[in-house]
């Protein structure tokens, strides 16, 4: 289902990234629309899929994770992949990406032969290789509907219309 999307549901949009626990009248006065116009502009965010969910962000660290790292899977069989990636519960994110490598995979582990571990089990399909995380620069972007600039004219059409 297309939707336009207008300033209204990009501010909308914009407020729900920053703070998904917004009440839907405190929403509507930071967005400047009633109450329930703007439950009903969520709602058709949320039928068109523009809305996939709300979730609580959490601090990895303080929930006893020490290391955060990125493993590069090299080719390996899509399906194994998959299966492996659904039973290991130290996968954070998980992508199936083109390239040298098949996969980009961020864990979460304790220590370092926890590390050691849920990398093991990825050595068994395929190569890979590992980068601990040392600081995260950004994270949970808010971002704005995509616009497109329009194209720009190419300097053999600018020479014949002058």
């Amino acid at each position: 289902m297309a939707i336009e999307l207008d300033q209204h549901d990009h501010r909308i949009l914009a407020e729900l990234q920053a703070d998904a626990r917004l009440t839907m009248a405190e929403l509507g006065r930071r967005v400047h629309l009633s109450q329930p116009a703007v439950t009903e502009r969520v709602r058709k965010l949320e039928a068109a899929g523009i809305i996939t969910g709300y979730r609580a962000t959490v601090d990895l660290t303080r929930m006893g994770y020490g290391i955060r790292a990125i493993i590069r899977v090299g080719r390996a069989e899509y399906a194994r992949v998959v299966k492996l990636v659904q039973q290991t519960p130290e996968i954070v994110n998980a992508y199936n990406v083109t390239g040298e490598d098949s996969w980009v995979i961020e864990i979460a582990v304790i220590d370092v032969p926890h590390l050691d571990a849920v990398v093991s089990k990825l050595c068994v399909l395929t190569e890979t290789s590992t980068a601990i995380i040392l600081n995260v620069v950004r994270q949970h972007q808010a971002m704005a509907p995509a616009k497109r600039e329009a194209p720009k004219p190419s300097l053999k059409k600018l020479k014949r219309a002058a």
